[in-house]
């Protein structure tokens, strides 16, 4: 799908809407809509120009990556938005209530205030437009998520072979985040978690100096990132012989997860998805043991839309790319997770994910 796709799908939104301006702020979404990888700027897009405001530092590279944008030369803040806005014709405009700080948007109604002739647009707060039009995936953003993911399994399968006792978990997640970044990562997706014996029941603990003993479950999600797309990958393997207590957990949580891979559809929606993996961990007596969402949207953000939660209303279709990631997790013991990204073809969910489990 194209840029002008892309932002062609944004101005249905619009419509809908009944706003005549959008004012893009969040970095994901005017990456998404213009190609722009630099760390400053707004998009203004209207029904019938599109336009990249940034400062200095960024023009000449705005100019090369966003050739479908006029690029807008500012001095930072929103003083120079009233002025387009007038420009434009805008008198509704539309904003990323749930991106945008409160000091940015203080900022920006003094400065619709103070002006001359935008004094009367009004602001029309809006919430996951854009998100909205990146769940669904197209087969570039599909081909650069699966580079993600392999990237991920590889460093995933060099290292955990090399992962014994005496080893800390600090060590393992640098090591980790080296192979990644050989096998040409930009970096980690995101803090590399390595919970290893009782920190494993902590979802989001971050790897430290705490040493593997042996008889210890150890969790580690970790996901690479390449051209600005992210992949996402849970494995929890055990220190020495896995032990029956080990094993019976593991195989619920396996179970819960290629329940909901094998059952997920087109139509449903995230909490029905998640309802799927929890009722086997529920029925399994380990209900109160698994804590958090089965899953959520992978793709220039790690966690995006579809929410796959328990309070989601997000409606599943084809070509959406997700995490299925149940766990379990015991105070004192550990916990086990087990993670793959999947995205929905044809009525089916296909795996991504290459990594044993």
């Amino acid at each position: 799908m194209s840029i002008s796709q892309r932002v062609a799908r944004l101005r249905s939104e619009m419509e809908a809407l009944e706003v005549d301006g959008f004012l893009v702020s969040a970095p994901a979404n005017r990456r998404y809509l213009s190609g722009f990888t630099g760390s400053a700027g707004y998009l203004l897009i209207t029904g019938s120009d599109a336009v990249l405001a940034t400062d200095f530092r960024y023009v000449e590279q705005a100019k090369t990556e966003s050739p479908s944008y006029r690029v807008h030369r500012t001095r930072g803040g929103t003083a120079w938005l009233p002025d387009l806005l007038a420009e434009l014709g805008v008198g509704v405009l539309g904003i990323e209530a749930d991106h945008m700080t409160v000091a940015s948007h203080s900022a920006l109604t003094a400065a619709l205030d103070e002006s001359d002739n935008a004094a009367d647009v009004f602001i029309e707060e809006t919430k996951g437009v854009v998100e909205g039009v990146r769940a669904v995936k197209d087969a570039s953003e599909l081909a650069l998520i699966q580079n993600a993911v392999e990237i991920a399994d590889r460093a995933m399968a060099k290292v955990a072979p090399r992962i014994e006792p005496g080893m800390t978990e600090g060590q393992i997640a640098w090591d980790l985040e080296v192979e990644m970044r050989g096998l040409g990562a930009e970096g980690p997706a995101f803090d590399i978690i390595v919970g290893a014996g009782p920190n494993g029941a902590l979802p989001h603990h971050r790897a430290d100096d705490t040493v593997v003993r042996r008889g210890d479950p150890i969790v580690i999600d970790m996901g690479a990132s390449y051209e600005g797309y992210n992949s996402d990958l849970t494995r929890t393997f055990y220190a020495g012989n896995p032990d029956d207590e080990f094993l019976a957990i593991y195989s619920i949580v396996l179970q819960a997860q290629e329940t909901a891979i094998r059952e997920v559809r087109p139509g449903m929606i995230g909490q029905e998805v998640d309802e799927i993996a929890r009722t086997v961990i529920e029925e399994s007596g380990y209900g109160d043991e698994f804590g958090h969402g089965l899953g959520h949207g992978v793709g220039l953000a790690v966690h995006e839309r579809p929410m796959v939660v328990p309070t989601s209303e997000d409606f599943i279709e084809n070509g959406m790319i997700f995490t299925v990631e149940p766990g379990i997790y015991i105070p004192g013991w550990g916990g086990v997770r087990i993670e793959d990204i999947v995205v929905m073809e044809n009525g089916r969910a296909r795996i991504l994910t290459g990594s044993p489990k």
